[in-house]
């Protein structure tokens, strides 16, 4: 059995164990290219209904919550907790990336699905993950590369955990995907059609293999391996017809 065939099967099973005992039951982690599987299971799931969230508004990576209140009389609770990491001296610190964060959790023996998002804050991160597996996180990451850190649980406000921008102005053959992909990637037309082809492009958390598609204003557009933006429109044209597109890219 194939990857989105066992992925099918396991959300199915989640989402029948939440109806026949009439409790909430919750998924794991998923990226985004297993939450755009899921979403196309609305059929096969329509006997009960779900939900996504991965701990602060559009999580990259997010939990599925089979079941709501109407359904189950009372409100659910997303079995996510936020881990502060912090240096024990920020004098002695690194410049530590997302991947050496993901990298020290996963060498303790740590599954990739129990792990959401990792907000960095300059020399911090809030590392989100299910709740089973957060006290091991706290007992055990005691250092990354060469800094020693410690960890606890945090009760951020959620203004510390909303994505930064970077505010672009990009020049596109036109407002279409596939052109401001292009714009964003200065990669060919052709190169940018495989790009689609293979499912490297999201929209709004849906796989989008659509590369003529007219982006809207509020759009979320992932490329895989590039980074997620927000689009905001496209502006004035070149004397060469090209126009600006505006985007804010999440860093």
């Amino acid at each position: 059995m194939d990857n989105i065939s066992l992925l099918k099967r396991r959300l199915t099973d989640t989402a029948k164990r939440a109806y026949s005992q009439g409790n909430y039951t919750y998924s794991s982690f998923l990226s985004m290219s297993e939450i755009a599987i899921y979403k196309t299971m609305s059929k096969e799931l329509e006997f009960i209904k779900s939900d996504t969230f991965g701990g602060y508004p559009n999580a990259e990576r997010q939990v599925i919550q089979f079941g709501d209140s109407t359904e189950f009389g009372y409100v659910g609770t997303y079995p996510i907790d936020v881990i502060k990491v912090e240096p024990l001296s920020a004098k002695f610190s690194q410049n530590l990336t997302h991947r050496d964060y993901l990298g020290a959790i996963l060498n303790l023996g740590i599954e990739r699905h129990l792990i959401g998002d990792i907000i960095i804050r300059e020399n911090e991160a809030y590392v989100f993950c299910l709740k089973r597996i957060s006290e091991f996180i706290i007992d055990n990451l005691d250092t990354i590369k060469h800094t020693h850190v410690k960890c606890s649980l945090s009760w951020a406000p959620l203004e510390i955990l909303r994505p930064n921008f970077e505010e672009l102005d990009v020049i596109a053959a036109s407002p279409r995907i596939d052109a401001v992909v292009s714009a964003l990637t200065n990669k060919s037309r052709s190169a940018v059609v495989e790009l689609f082809k293979t499912g490297k492009i999201f929209v709004n958390s849906f796989s989008c293999q659509d590369h003529s598609k007219q982006l809207k204003e509020g759009d979320i557009l992932v490329i895989r391996h590039v980074g997620k933006f927000i689009y905001d429109g496209s502006g004035n044209e070149t004397r060469s017809g090209r126009v600006y597109v505006h985007m804010r890219k999440y860093v």
